[in-house]
């Protein structure tokens, strides 16, 4: 049955979804096994009596093979001479046709001892087709099982697709060489079904379950028949009888009885009838369905399904549209089935299981949001984290809406702020996320001030920070508005490193400058931090408002402390430090302040000397040009004087 259907479907797809416009297959083998005969016969359809050595490469056009996609073939010589010629052709293959002759077990043998070894040390992972050429001549008392053959191969050797026995001179399974190694590059097995465990991959089962929710308009977790018709349609164009329906429902009954039920057929019937397709050699007809719903060959949704809003400058950025937080404030919802306000692992992991992965299981998601003593992420966790990853990775935010089930118009979840140096000029923003930049000296309560916005208890034990960390949450501000703060920890030892990426600080609203207050040497690293950061701001024209931060404010200060600081912050022209505590609690609204400064990106920017230089420069060139200017008014008044003086002359005259 399963055959038939597959019949069926392929004479529907008249042409492959596939983006590659060509595939480049070198044939690769020991000297006698047939290599430029089994080329020579393709392109010819017939059985050359006298052959070159090496041919040179052949083009198979694209109505050779159903998928119409061009072959190209290169022939090889296994002289050692050649030896840097064929690595480079093997390392530049799509797919590698792997020789070896019928008539000589040799040529087998070394398969195994030789050539796949070489292929192990140019790092060739492309697939490999194994072909038995001279097949007309071979002693049936030597034969090698081919199925002994291929299931030793498989065994060491994973990207094997495919092993075929031929003959140029009969024109026996000739073609078929060709069309397993286009298939292999056109329809590749390897992300689809795991060998070892004999099911499909886990990125697999997700993709088929995001297209078995989409088709599932009624959401009663079955396809009916309208909706199983519905999808064959719109991925082969070609429905199915009544009668054919029945049958499926009948083969999946009787194979996978949870694949069948009352309303229909279900997510294990569904993909029951997706791993039959592989069995029965036709990765085509999967991958069919996929290419449909947008899938490239990684499994993940091809980026010309994702329309992320570009930015023209680096100091842009990129947040959801009120449309999408509306979205997931009912995927939120739906999701939260025991109304604690509160989205448990499982829960998680549900939202993602139609994602190619979760990407909150990885830094720098992690641990960047809100969560509950039980460790449930909150709502308002829920929306920071979304709100974060736009701002870091607009692409894989929306990828992810998609993935979960956004199906409104892509273009329109996501949109771009504007540029922060023209925020800065008209005095105002319109963001409605914020990114604070955290720097300071070891040990001076960085990683304290992170885990407060995230309201996580205080530690007492101290682990250096070494890369950089991230914190998500949402902030409640007067007059009922709310803010996402993003905090990023940037480590004392990576500063230099990051500052020299000229582009760095495009994405700061605003910068914090943590010291120990009870700690000089923390107060000297910050504000010489804080000078170095803002100078750099100064010079590639990245400024924003800069905030100085006492953290420890339990501790004892250290005897100048006030001194220094009102010292420096007349000097630098910014706000007193603010005084916090973590340890006690008191954060003395910090989080607030931090979003008012960033509210007001012209204020609380620090006059450095770099700024001083670069003012009166620009001061000096305003000056010349008022002075050129007011000279070059002169002299037109002059010279109109000098016109109206001499014409008045003449007149006299």
């Amino acid at each position: 049955f399963f055959l038939r259907l597959v019949s069926r479907i392929a004479v529907s797809m008249t042409k492959t979804r596939t983006d590659r416009s060509g595939v480049r297959v070198v044939v690769a083998g020991d000297r006698g096994t047939g290599k430029s005969s089994l080329i020579a016969a393709i392109a010819s359809d017939s059985f050359p009596e006298t052959v070159l050595p090496v041919l040179p490469p052949t083009l198979l056009p694209a109505d050779f093979f159903p998928d119409y996609v061009p072959l190209t073939v290169i022939d090889t010589s296994y002289r050692l001479e050649k030896q840097n010629k064929l690595n480079e052709e093997l390392k530049g293959a799509d797919v590698v046709v792997l020789t070896y002759a019928c008539n000589d077990s040799q040529s087998f043998s070394r398969l195994i001892s030789y050539w796949f070894r070489e292929l192990q040390k140019l790092e060739v992972t492309v697939p490999i087709i194994v072909v038995g050429c001279k097949l007309d001549l071979r002693d049936e008392s030597q034969q090698v099982s081919l199925e002994r053959l291929l299931e030793q191969l498989l065994q060491e050797f994973k990207n094997v697709a495919t092993c075929i026995e031929c003959s140029a001179a009969t024109l026996y399974q000739v073609p078929e060489v060709f069309y397993f190694a286009q298939k292999a590059v056109l329809h590749p097995v390897d992300p689809l079904f795991d060998h070892e465990n004999q099911a499909l991959t886990d990125q697999c089962v997700r993709a088929l379950r995001r297209i078995f929710v989409l088709c599932d308009r009624d959401m009663d977790d079955a396809l009916n028949d309208a909706e199983l018709n519905d999808f064959q349609v719109r991925c082969f164009n070609a429905p199915l009888q009544s009668s054919e329906i029945e049958d499926v429902k009948t083969v999946v009954q009787q194979k996978v009885p949870e694949g069948i039920n009352s309303n229909g057929l279900t997510f294990p019937g569904f993909m029951f009838i997706h791993s039959m397709f592989l069995r029965k050699g036709h990765p085509e007809t999967l991958w069919a369905v996929l290419r449909d719903f947008g899938y490239d060959n990684d499994l993940k949704l091809k980026d010309e399904f994702l329309p992320v809003p570009a930015k023209i400058a680096p100091d842009q950025s990129v947040e959801l549209t009120g449309e999408a937080v509306e979205f997931l404030n009912g995927i939120f919802r739906l999701l939260d089935t025991d109304k604690d306000r509160a989205l448990r692992p499982a829960e998680v992991d549900k939202l993602f299981c139609t994602a190619p992965k979760s990407p909150w299981n990885d830094a720098p998601y992690s641990d960047a949001a809100e969560r509950t003593d039980m460790g449930y992420i909150s709502l308002n966790g829920f929306l920071s984290q979304w709100a974060f990853m736009t701002l870091l990775d607009p692409q894989c935010s929306l990828a992810n809406l998609i993935y979960i089930g956004y199906s409104g118009n892509p273009a329109a979840a996501l949109r771009v702020t504007r540029r922060r140096s023209v925020d800065r000029k008209k005095q105002a923003t319109g963001r409605n996320v914020f990114q604070c930049y955290v720097f300071g000296s070891k040990n001076a309560g960085k990683s304290a001030l992170l885990d407060a916005l995230l309201r996580r208890p205080f530690s007492n034990s101290y682990t250096p920070t070494t890369v950089e960390k991230f914190a998500a949450n949402g902030i409640d501000l007067i007059g009922g508005t709310r803010k996402t703060l993003v905090l990023r920890e940037i480590p004392e030892s990576e500063v230099l490193k990051v500052l020299s990426n000229q582009d760095y600080l495009a994405a700061c609203d605003v910068a914090v400058f943590v010291y120990d207050s009870s700690d000089e040497y923390s107060w000297k690293k910050s504000r010489e931090l804080l000078e170095k950061v803002a100078g750099q701001g100064d010079l590639t024209g990245y400024r924003f408002p800069c905030l100085l931060i006492a953290a420890k404010d339990d501790l004892t200060p250290y005897p100048r402390a006030v001194q220094d600081s009102v010292k420096a912050t007349q000097e630098l022209g910014i706000e007193a430090p603010i005084h916090v505590s973590m340890k006690l609690g008191d954060s003395s609204n910090v989080y607030n302040k931090i979003v008012s400064a960033a509210e007001h990106p012209h204020l609380s920017i620090p006059e450095t000397e770099i700024g001083k230089k670069r003012k009166q420069y620009h001061r000096i060139v305003q000056n010349s040009l008022i002075f050129a200017s007011v000279g070059t008014a002169i002299a037109v008044v002059g010279l109109a004087a000098c016109r109206a003086y001499a014409v008045k002359r003449n007149s006299s005259t």
